[in-house]
């Protein structure tokens, strides 16, 4: 694991090289994706490197599994609350579509929850700029087969180190690096809205899709269900489909 770990800390050197850049940021979460990146891009780049929480209806000091991320990994961060931002482009888009009798209610959740993902991109981005640093995502193997990310939202990034890593590979990483136990036995949560799981909102656990992606038999109902949801998000890990030349 140290090999992988050295592996993937000299590729994002390369690759912020190649780029021009003066190092990296991720945004964090509290999760054990972002933790791990964080830890990682700190050895990339100890004095080039930043942590931001982007908290949405909660404040900057509540976000403790965050905050122990960046003292854990003794990371520069900065804490920018969007919860003004969100609420005023959110309630502008209801008002108008209301206008027009438009507003479907029952899509309300899940795309309040997209926006939120993208208006974090955004500030990620702006954020990048200001240091010229490039944006790090925390996308693994098992999310990026099944889509289960936002598009131009948290799949919105520079690079992915750990989109070849099972969840059970990011776990043991995350152990190696000494990420603190409270993050790396969290349960899984994109934080979509109060109460939401990952494995809830996918229909199945990190471990039966590790399993599938390990090439082992899983429940075939499960296993369709994977393939249906592989293929309905291919969109989302292609460049912008445009037709043939004329």
């Amino acid at each position: 694991m140290e090999e992988r770990i050295e592996h993937l800390t000299n590729w994002l050197r390369t690759k912020t090289e190649e780029a021009g850049a003066d190092g990296l940021l991720v945004g964090i979460s509290g999760g054990i994706d972002s933790a791990v990146v964080s830890y990682l891009i700190k050895r990339a780049f100890p004095e080039n490197s930043l942590g931001v929480i982007l908290p949405i209806n909660k404040g900057v000091e509540d976000q403790t599994d965050a905050l122990a991320v960046v003292e854990g990994a003794e990371l520069n961060y900065v804490g920018i609350e969007l919860t003004d931002a969100y609420q005023t482009t959110y309630d502008t888009i209801k008002n108008q579509l209301n206008e027009k009798g438009d507003w479907n209610n029952e899509k309300s959740q899940l795309g309040g929850a997209n926006l939120q993902a993208r208006l974090r991109m955004s500030t990620l981005y702006a954020v990048g700029n200001n240091y010229n640093y490039l944006v790090v995502g925390t996308d693994n193997a098992a999310e990026d087969y099944t889509g289960y990310f936002t598009k131009y939202g948290d799949g919105g990034v520079d690079l992915v180190p750990l989109i070849n890593l099972r969840k059970e590979e990011v776990k043991e990483m995350a152990e190696a690096l000494n990420v603190p136990d409270s993050i790396v036995h969290k349960k899984p949560s994109a934080e979509l809205w109060e109460g939401q799981t990952d494995e809830e909102e996918l229909g199945m656990s990190y471990d039966t899709i590790d399993a599938y992606l390990r090439g082992e038999k899983i429940d075939p109902e499960d296993e369709k269900n994977l393939k249906e949801l592989h293929k309905k998000t291919e969109h989302k890990r292609q460049v912008p489909a445009g037709p043939e030349r004329f």
